[in-house]
């Protein structure tokens, strides 16, 4: 299948849990230290589970300028969209993790819910903006993490806003980046936009890997890019 065969069509504000990030960005309690970052947040959950453990994170998406009360009401609806479309393409999907699609589904459901309290409670953790150019100023964080942007949607996001984005996360950071996946919507590896990539990060100074997680949900998707923090010359 193609990318348009498999494309969700516009941008989905996902609500993935803190079990999700700590699988697909092999997150150990060592790495849940300091100030963290995740961009772009969404409806995580992960965020108001960071600061449960002590955690002082922060979360960065354009959806942050509505108010708090439509953000957490457009969450609940997107949680909805995206359940609809995994079960609907279900073949395209490994379920280990989430036991079924009902699993899949109750699991966003809590986490978009924690996310909507917790935006209401504690807007300061959430702060409107957007790749390639983010409100925070030079490593700012500890760790930076970042989900379903890059390389997902490669069919609308090209090889220059990849570079000027991923030149961004490494600017706010002064500890590692890591991005997942490495596939696009359909599945496929990003050759046009990886490698070529990876000579850039190098370039920079900022030794980028590529390294397998423990997680696999969308088929092909069970690699994250890791590289240091840094402005690069």
């Amino acid at each position: 299948m193609s990318v348009g065969e498999r494309s969700i069509g516009e941008y989905l504000i996902s609500s993935r849990s803190m079990a999700e990030y700590r699988a697909m960005f092999a997150l150990g309690d060592a790495d849940l230290t300091g100030r963290v970052l995740d961009c772009p947040g969404g409806g995580a959950s992960f965020t108001a589970s960071a600061h449960q453990l002590g955690v002082d994170a922060m979360a960065v998406d354009p959806v942050y300028r509505r108010t708090a009360a439509k953000i957490a009401e457009h969450v609940r609806e997107e949680v909805a969209r995206g359940a609809q479309w995994a079960t609907d393409h279900a073949d395209d999907y490994r379920w280990e993790f989430y036991g079924n699609p009902d699993g899949h589904h109750r699991m966003r459901r809590e986490s978009a819910e924690k996310f909507g309290a917790d935006i209401v409670a504690n807007p300061r953790r959430y702060r409107a903006g957007a790749l390639p150019r983010l409100p925070f100023a030079d490593g700012t964080f500890d760790l930076v993490l970042s989900s379903h942007l890059l390389f997902t949607y490669a069919d609308r996001l090209d090889y220059n806003f990849h570079r000027a984005a991923l030149r961004e996360l490494a600017r706010v950071a002064k500890g590692e980046v890591r991005v997942f996946p490495l596939v696009n919507q359909a599945g496929d590896p990003v050759d046009e936009l990886l490698p070529p990539l990876l000579v850039e990060l190098e370039s920079w100074g900022l030794q980028p890997r590529v390294g397998k997680v423990d997680y696999q949900f969308q088929r092909g998707a069970d690699a994250m890019l890791v590289f240091n923090g840094g402005t690069g010359p």
